[in-house]
């Protein structure tokens, strides 16, 4: 039997991901109270059932019983039962946006605000969240890209490491991208904008790139940060860090600061020890603004 215990705060997407690995075959139970999680193993060793691969959804819902996991954990290894924990996890105010947005109330706000609710349901998750194989961040994923990790876990059995790497570019005069955990400025390199057929292109064009890459210093900075960046991923890994933003910025967004995201993208794609995805906030708002 190959059992996937499923938890993580409220608004991270477990039930999307139950849904998702139900697809994957997976027989999924949802809140099903924690006393009885051995009677459920002990079902399906002792009698003929097509249940041989299970999804099982904790979360703060389970009230006190969550107070009894650990003894119910220590259960399930003596029976020699092999079990893997994937907590779904969101930075608060992801969380508190979800919960606004849907009008929903937190399972533990009683009343009270939401952030309080989340509060105390890490507080309650703490065990669940240090025990966990695979923490994946959802603040960032989006739906499909959620569905790939988890195929790549459950379906692909490829490894997993907790560490998810985004690489952002922006325009600095649209300010810098408040979850970022490193910011890198690229305006001093020259600035296609004032070459007019290069204008209207983006950093995504060939011609961009072949403009911004022609210079040494460029290079240098590429390779300088790919460094920084080999030599950080593991320190943070071994922290226990799990979403990274790497922010790079020039002016508006759209030629320099995507050129070099791109291509740092390009440098550390394919590395297992961490996931890792682009995106580009600002590559459109001239176009928009008539600019």
């Amino acid at each position: 039997m190959r059992l996937v215990i499923v938890t993580g705060m409220s608004g991270a997407g477990k039930s999307t991901a139950m849904k998702m690995m139900e697809d994957m075959g997976f027989f999924c139970i949802d809140n099903l109270p924690i006393p009885l999680l051995d009677k459920l193993v002990d079902l399906t060793a002792n009698f003929s059932t097509n249940m041989q691969k299970i999804a099982l959804g904790i979360d703060a819902r389970s009230g006190e019983d969550l107070d009894g996991i650990q003894g119910m954990l220590d259960v399930l290894k003596k029976k020699e039962v092999l079990y893997k924990i994937l907590f779904l996890d969101a930075e608060d105010g992801v969380l508190v946006k979800r919960y606004k947005e849907t009008r929903r109330s937190h399972p533990l706000a009683q009343g009270e605000r939401v952030d309080k609710g989340i509060e105390m349901e890490r507080e309650r998750l703490t065990y669940l969240k240090e025990q966990a194989d695979y923490i994946i961040d959802t603040s960032r994923l989006l739906t499909r890209e959620l569905r790939a990790e988890l195929e790549r876990i459950f379906v692909k059995d490829e490894d997993y490491q907790n560490l998810y790497v985004t690489i952002l570019s922006f325009g600095f005069k649209y300010g810098i991208p408040a979850d970022s955990d490193i910011v890198m400025d690229v305006r001093f390199l020259p600035n296609p904008f004032y070459i007019e057929e290069l204008r209207p292109l983006t950093g995504n064009d060939e011609e961009i790139q072949q403009f911004v890459m022609k210079y040494p210093e460029a290079e240098e900075f590429l390779d300088r940060l790919v460094g920084l960046v080999n030599f950080l991923i593991p320190h943070y890994i071994s922290e226990g860090k799990n979403q990274l933003v790497i922010s790079i910025g020039c002016t508006g967004g759209k030629h320099r600061s995507v050129t070099l995201a791109n291509e740092l993208y390009r440098r550390l794609d394919g590395n297992a020890e961490y996931g890792l995805k682009i995106e580009h906030r600002d590559i459109g708002k001239d176009a928009l603004r008539g600019k």
